[in-house]
């Protein structure tokens, strides 16, 4: 058994999404609630198949995110695994869609962060151990932190 890091590499104003599925229909199925949840949402979508051919299979509106993503999965290499690059959406607007997806398993991670994802390989296969998403804390908001908490809130529009 052998773990490693890999980094996910990303557009800068880019989020993204990591998660674990099922079955191929996963692209598919993600795809039309990415839509569904979004009018012209941009995003790439990339799954990675465990079974049979063994391929990456991908889709998207945007074919610069949708390489991200294909490239994304490819450096991760665990079967089932998918990643969401989001353009011009938060994850917190497509979240609870991609979750209720049938074939979704679990999100590792939905960030606008730096992120690495901890893989572990044994024999021919790889799987997602866990996620390090953006940085430590350091330290505890104060007043003048949550002020501005609240108010970034409001600027994107999230509260009234």
């Amino acid at each position: 058994m052998q773990l490693s890091i890999v980094e996910i590499a990303k557009p800068a104003d880019a989020n993204v999404i990591v998660g674990q599925s099922h079955f191929i229909k996963t692209v598919e199925d993600v795809y039309e609630a990415l839509v569904q949840a979004v009018p012209g949402i941009k995003f790439g979508l990339a799954f990675c198949e465990a079974s049979g051919p063994c391929l990456i299979r991908h889709t998207g509106t945007e074919p610069a995110l949708e390489q991200s993503a294909v490239e994304a999965a490819a450096a991760i290499g665990a079967g089932h695994v998918f990643v969401v690059i989001l353009g011009n959406a938060f994850p917190v607007n497509v979240l609870n869609q991609i979750k209720s997806v049938t074939e979704v398993c679990t999100v590792f991670c939905a960030t606008a962060n730096p992120l690495r994802v901890v893989v572990v390989e044994e024999g021919d296969g790889r799987g997602v151990v866990g996620v390090i998403d953006g940085s430590s804390p350091k330290g505890v908001e104060g007043a003048s932190d949550q002020a501005e908490r609240h108010a970034m809130l409001r600027r994107f529009g999230y509260k009234k």
